[in-house]
């Protein structure tokens, strides 16, 4: 049996898109692009998966003009390392 959580295949999409560069910070709209997730399918993911404390999520620093501030997400430790062993 494995020691790392089974993930959907959408999941696994959302840490792959993470994982490629784990110290970047990524928006929601980036993952949803890179990944082809609808946001319906998107989000409910990156909040199981920062409950879980595999990503952590921040508010981008300053809110740019003409658009809203961002949420941003990248894997923490021990998403790193369940992204890895699950893929």
């Amino acid at each position: 049996m494995t020691d790392h959580p089974r993930f959907s295949p959408q999941t696994l999409s959302v840490l792959a898109a993470l994982e490629a560069d784990p110290s970047e910070w990524r928006h929601g709209y980036l993952l949803a692009k890179q990944t082809g997730l609808k946001s319906g399918t998107l989000y409910p993911i990156l909040i199981r998966l920062a409950d879980r404390e595999l990503i952590e999520a921040r508010w981008e620093d300053e809110q740019p003009a003409g658009r809203p501030r961002r949420h941003l997400y990248r894997l923490t430790a021990d998403g790193l390392a369940a992204a890895r062993g699950a893929l």
